[in-house]
């Protein structure tokens, strides 16, 4: 497994393999050729579908002013090495050829053809859980123990920084208020959700608090605002928001809080290491699902959980989430996607306290769980895969109901 600063990364929304992915692919191309005038960038498959409403076109614009950019969409034509897939060339008269194919592979991780089938720079000689669980019964040592010793101090550095950006889209999201940008006329909720939630006693408080902080930096996440990914844009509100109401409940420090969020990249790397993190490839069960199930761990972690119990939470936060599709309405990273995260957040939490009253046992492990969401997301049709070509996405305005 890769180190998990490619799993947490920082950028602006409102999706990692839509829009962070080809910021980045712009950035490099444009690195090539620094003096050209003119572009010619070519969206393929889910990017061309779903391109205009995760601004994916804004970005590579803005990535490579001030040179003209054309922009070809291809909504009936997909690579089949990934469905992400866009092709750079300059365009200025009498220019040498050089077209460059990259995919978007999720998580703000980009390939191209020349790279696409190299295996990645593993520093974990862990695989996947069992492999995990079993270093902690030979070592004693717990999933963050593995983390730092493997990726050493930097990490922590790192983490603390991810976790300065993620308290800062919390305050931003229950601040701001006001439209959604994007056309669906969407108003934000957090702040509003938050201040409802300080007239509310016990666990009421506490559901209505994990609420809004999901949505303050879902919120902040479809304006485009600075997430992390974790693991992707589109399902960035959930490991926060279960964070923060942690540290608030348990009155912890930020020091444990880095602990946890260790733990809840290395779940986020056995995902993505041995199935899919992309809506594009397995649908919002490998967002969500897995956001869910990284922050079950670091929230059971931080009540005192055991690594059986850990593995157990993060199993049910992913079993749960079976089969979700992604239908993102006019391909906006809006609807459903910001209530889900709001959702994901509270059954982490209620996922970590289900496993913690366990003595950790249980029928399905997490590896069988992830190996079953990946051979789910193959069987989900590609109308349900980021596309928005079925489910909630094809009603939009139709079904808006106004009480």
């Amino acid at each position: 497994m890769e180190s998990i600063k490619e799993l947490f990364r920082i950028g602006r929304g409102p999706s990692s393999s839509h829009t962070m992915g080809p910021d980045r692919a712009a950035q490099q191309y444009k690195s090539k050729h620094p003096k050209a005038k003119s572009f010619k960038v070519t969206l393929y498959g889910s990017l061309a579908l779903t391109g205009k409403g995760h601004l994916t076109d804004i970005a590579i614009i803005n990535e490579l002013e001030p040179a003209n950019v054309e922009i070809i969409w291809k909504k009936d034509e997909a690579k089949d090495f990934h469905p992400n897939a866009l092709e750079f060339e300059v365009a200025d008269k009498n220019s040498e050829p050089d077209k460059w194919l990259v995919y978007s592979v999720g998580g703000g991780k980009i390939v191209d053809d020349k790279n696409k089938n190299s295996k990645p720079t593993n520093i974990y000689s862990q695989k996947n859980m069992q492999d995990v669980l079993n270093y902690y019964k030979e070592t004693g040592k717990t999933f963050w123990e593995l983390v730092f010793e493997t990726e050493g101090d930097e990490i922590k550095d790192y983490l603390h920084k991810v976790w300065e950006v993620m308290k800062k889209a919390i305050s931003n999201g229950i601040t701001n208020e006001g439209l959604i940008p994007g056309g669906l006329k969407l108003q934000r909720k957090a702040a509003s959700y938050y201040s409802k939630s300080k007239g509310l006693r016990d666990h009421s408080r506490t559901i209505s608090k994990i609420f809004a902080y999901a949505l303050a930096v879902s919120e902040e996440n479809a304006s485009g605002g600075e997430v992390v990914t974790a693991p992707t844009c589109g399902s960035s509100g959930i490991l926060p928001a279960v964070l923060k109401i942690s540290q608030e409940h348990f009155e912890i420090s930020d020091d444990k809080i880095i602990r946890a969020m260790a733990t809840a990249g290395l779940i986020g790397n056995i995902v993505k290491q041995n199935a899919s993190i992309s809506g594009a490839e397995v649908g919002c069960q490998g967002e969500v699902g897995t956001a869910c199930a990284m922050a079950a761990a670091a929230a059971t972690q931080l009540a005192g959980g055991s690594p059986s119990q850990i593995e157990y939470a993060a199993e049910m936060g992913l079993e749960h989430h079976l089969g979700l599709t992604c239908d993102p309405i006019n391909g906006l990273v809006q609807i459903p996607c910001i209530e889900r995260n709001a959702h994901g957040a509270v059954r982490a939490f209620d996922s970590a306290r289900f496993s913690i009253l366990s003595d950790g046992k249980h029928f399905i492990s997490f590896d069988v769980v992830t190996k079953v969401m990946k051979e789910t997301g193959k069987d989900i049709p590609s109308l349900y895969r980021e596309t928005a070509l079925g489910g909630l996405a094809i009603y939009g305005d139709e079904n808006f109901v106004d009480n």
